[in-house]
């Protein structure tokens, strides 16, 4: 049987849901990268995290804070990936304002050159010419109808993809378990 994959991401049609911000340095600056969470690849933590609520609302066990999309999870969401996949993602702690129970800053640390451009719905590329973009030239600027080449994903669970990193691929195991422990406010969408 061949495995599937799926991007998760913040369900956001949840009425009432909170939405938060960047994480911030236990004083509240602005931490120095703030895409470093979608990177896909192992990270060191120099000092606590903190989550600023960005507008206040129903707590999800799994967010994409602020611009950028650092995925923040529950303890509930933290046990499966900890369970399913702990070869394939890191859990940081962190604090978010006004929530007393335990939330996780979840860094998956690999990066997998899989897309497959030729079942995806459009592919475009950011080119050598475009100035503003040069160092991105071959990454990908726009991946509709996103598929993977599932032949090239091997024994990993979790992974980002490499110029594309936004999306969150989550292997059927890990999406079945966090669904049987009721994931509030993550939908999947098979890639």
């Amino acid at each position: 049987m061949e495995r599937r994959f799926f991007a998760l991401s913040a369900d956001m049609y949840v009425k009432g849901r909170w939405y938060l911000s960047d994480p911030v340095d236990s004083e509240g600056a602005e931490i120095d990268d703030i895409w470093q969470f979608t990177e896909g690849r192992p990270l060191e933590t120099q000092e606590p995290l903190r989550i600023p609520i960005q507008r206040p609302g129903e707590p999800l066990d799994i967010e994409f804070a602020g611009a950028g999309k650092a995925p923040v999870v529950s303890e509930r969401v933290a046990a499966v990936f900890r369970e399913q996949a702990s070869d394939d993602v890191q859990l940081f702690p962190i604090c978010v304002d006004g929530r007393a129970e335990p939330y996780f800053i979840l860094n998956a640390v690999r990066t997998l050159r899989c897309i497959d451009e030729a079942a995806c719905r459009e592919v475009q590329h950011f080119t050598a010419d475009e100035e503003m973009f040069a160092e991105r030239a071959g990454q990908y600027r726009y991946v509709g109808g996103l598929r993977i080449d599932k032949s090239k994903v091997g024994g990993v669970r979790v992974f980002r993809l490499w110029g594309w990193p936004l999306p969150l691929i989550v292997d059927e195991e890990v999406k079945e378990a966090l669904e049987a422990n009721g994931i509030f406010g993550g939908k999947f969408e098979e890639v």
